[in-house]
């Protein structure tokens, strides 16, 4: 198979991270022909080397420019481009609907009016990573038939629980070692649920003294540290910023994946109380790494978590104004937001329990080897399609 894609790299947004281990994932089959386009950072974004190993990096760099025509071309950017690519027999895309649809804000930087018309005079298939985000594509006039999920995966030789000695000595190093700590990896932005989450970790801190939570932003990329801010100063009154503030450290700047997998290791709980999400990756990174997790129940985490190792907050659909026009957010309860967390201190069993079975559930279902298995399958099935119904 002949292989075109079309993404980002070097960056720590998620596209640009699911492209990345996708194509080292890809370099590994023999019988995939490997080429990769860089396209245009969506905003004034700036490369960052020393994200992955330099193994990795190197392997990255070396894949080659496309040249000639392709069985198949994959588009792993924003916004979407719909439109039949020329150099290939097939168009796949790749894309997250985090709002319920198709936003007017998206339709506007792919420069269409109605997606359902953009969409069905093509026979583009797009591939999407959880249910939630493909009923968005439906809800927007998407083809069922054509919106196939594929869920992301993990580096399971990576994403892992430390030893408990390593992981008494980290930290140690990391000086939480006498703390329980919530960690959450985002954007931060508010549909990342940063409001609920600070003002729950503030109740929640003030019975549990020594609850620590650990926010990583992106600032190279996103005004991260702005919306802890103004979260802050929106959500808590000053006693209870006075109090609160001490026991939250911000880190905004660009880690290596690495680096961020020590923080799960170090971590006791991964906290996502989000509003809207397209999948989530690392809600399952943590799970991967053995920790519970606290996440919005009714939305894309429900695909990958279960009972035994997530706590899931209570929430309800609403409708709300957003740039002129209604999109759909998860509002995650507070009280059962406080009532996770304060069980998550408090239930060493289930920590425990989630330890191990979290971990079995991600190596059995979720590794980026099963995530290019179903990637090469649904190629296979378009290709299939495709020659059923053109002359060859």
């Amino acid at each position: 198979m002949k292989l075109f894609v079309e993404g980002w790299r070097y960056i720590s947004q998620s596209y640009a991270v699911v492209n990345q281990f996708q194509l080292l994932e890809l370099l590994k089959r023999p019988h995939v022909n490997l080429f990769h386009r860089e396209m245009p950072y969506l905003q004034n974004w700036q490369p960052t080397a020393g994200l992955l190993s330099p193994g990795e990096e190197t392997a990255l760099r070396k894949i080659p420019q496309p040249s000639g025509y392709a069985d198949v071309l994959l588009r792993m950017q924003m916004p979407f481009n719909l439109k039949p690519a020329s150099e290939a027999s097939q168009t796949v895309v790749f894309g997250l609907t985090e709002y319920g649809k198709v936003h007017n804000a998206m339709l506007s930087a792919m420069g269409v009016s109605d997606f359902k018309q953009a969409y069905r005079e093509t026979d583009t298939v797009i591939v999407t990573s959880s249910e939630w985000s493909r009923q968005g594509f439906i809800a927007s006039g998407a083809e069922p038939s054509r919106v196939v999920v594929v869920p992301l995966g993990v580096d399971t030789q990576r994403c892992r629980p430390l030893p408990p000695d390593e992981r008494k000595v980290l930290r140690r190093e990391l000086g939480i070692d006498d703390y329980f700590v919530f960690l959450n990896v985002s954007s931060l932005h508010p549909r990342k649920g940063i409001r609920p989450l600070l003002k729950a970790f503030s109740r929640a801190s003030d019975r549990h003294p020594e609850a620590r939570l650990i926010l990583k932003g992106t600032s190279s990329l996103y005004e991260s540290q702005k919306y802890v801010i103004d979260a802050l100063n929106e959500m808590l009154t000053p006693q209870e910023r006075e109090r609160t503030i001490p026991r939250i450290a911000y880190i905004g700047k660009d880690l290596s994946f690495e680096a961020v997998i020590r923080l799960h290791q170090a971590a006791d709980v991964y906290v996502s109380p989000y509003l809207a999400e397209g999948f989530n990756l690392p809600v399952l990174e943590a799970i991967a790494c053995g920790n519970p997790v606290i996440c919005t129940a009714g939305g894309p985490t429900d695909d990958f978590t279960r009972s035994d190792f997530a706590l899931r907050v209570d929430s309800r659909p609403i409708w709300v104004e957003i740039d002129n026009e209604s999109r759909l957010l998860l509002s995650p309860n507070i009280e059962s937001l406080v009532a996770a967390m304060e069980r998550a201190i408090a239930d060493s069993v289930f920590r425990e329990t989630a330890r191990r079975s979290g971990v079995m559930f991600v190596e059995e279902n979720y590794t980026w080897s099963k995530t290019v298995d179903r990637l090469l399958g649904v190629f296979s099935s378009s290709m299939m399609a495709f020659a059923d119904v053109v002359p060859v």
